[in-house]
């Protein structure tokens, strides 16, 4: 994917960021992003994951007569039945950042809520379909992992390891997928839920070893709208979010320079990330997040982990 996927809908549809986020239980806010997106998904012409027809054999006794081809029998007069290719369930790894950067935010809505909400969101609607979903979260490192499961509880599990605050400050994504590969032995679908702020540099290979094991891994970047703009604040002493490190700035005269070093640090996000096959969604914590979700679910459709049924 050359550039990230739309997410931008018109500001009257979806739910309101700022009325979901004054939920303050993560449960509830993940409830309602469901409810909102089954509708988004049945006002849609997407209808699901279907069962694909591969091939024909010849009938024999005992064989299921609803999978006789009819018009074959007429054009043949020949029993011949459709064999077809099965999916499976769906095993999903989740990678969510929890590392200080993820706590900004220059409005009502913080990027590590935003996040949050939106993995335990998607979680519980793959669970609902009784899909195989783990979790996992990062910050300088790996900091804990719950194995994909489809069990009841699963989702509370989540959810625990989705409230937990983080003393790490750094973001090392490179680490986190260093140390989480070899416990993702099964070719699954995994998510990244990042602001994918660091370096690009520190975590391509990395990423590009997490694909060539056969995972369909798809990345989710979460950004505040100040980040894209800098339309934040007033001069005075800044403070980095992740090294502590203090700076008098005045976003008015930073800004052009700024926008220009954010700008090709998208651009070196896209590059990786497409040169790795990896699909690309961003998201701003103002957008509504069914409809963020909406455009990933459909975006996932069609390449749904199947087993040649025979």
């Amino acid at each position: 994917m050359v550039s990230p996927r739309s997410t931008t809908p018109a500001p009257t549809s979806g739910l309101d960021p700022r009325a979901l986020f004054a939920i303050g239980d993560l449960e509830l806010r993940a409830r309602v992003v469901v409810e909102g997106l089954w509708a988004g998904l049945q006002r849609s012409p997407f209808n699901g994951f279907a069962v694909e027809f591969t091939e024909y054999r010849q009938y024999t006794p005992g064989d299921d007569l609803r999978y006789l081809d009819w018009r074959a029998l007429a054009r043949t007069d020949r029993h011949y039945l459709k064999r077809f290719e099965e999916e499976t369930n769906l095993r999903c790894q989740l990678l969510v950042d929890t590392s200080r950067s993820m706590d900004f935010g220059s409005g009502a809505v913080r990027k590590a809520p935003y996040a949050r909400t939106l993995a335990a969101t998607l979680a519980y609607f793959l669970l609902q379909q009784r899909d195989v979903v783990g979790l996992a979260t990062f910050s300088d490192g790996l900091e804990a992992m719950l194995p994909a499961r489809w069990r009841r509880g699963q989702w509370r599990h989540m959810l625990g390891l989705l409230d937990r605050t983080s003393t790490a400050r750094a973001t090392r994504l490179d680490r986190a997928l260093t140390q989480i590969a070899p416990l993702w032995r099964r070719r699954s679908l995994v998510v990244i839920v990042s602001d994918f702020l660091s370096p690009v540099a520190e975590w391509d290979a990395a990423l590009g070893r997490l694909s060539a094991a056969g995972h369909d891994v798809r990345a989710i970047q979460v950004l505040d709208p100040a980040e894209l703009s800098l339309d934040y604040g007033k001069s005075g002493l800044w403070e980095d979010i992740e090294s502590g490190r203090q700076l008098y700035v005045d976003p008015a005269q930073a800004r052009s320079r700024y926008l220009e070093k954010f700008s090709a640090h998208q651009e070196d996000v896209a590059r990786v990330l497409r040169n790795r096959g990896i699909a690309y969604t961003r998201a701003a914590v103002t957008q509504p997040l069914d409809f963020v979700l909406l455009e990933f679910i459909r975006g996932q459709a069609g390449k749904r982990i199947r087993r040649r049924r025979r």
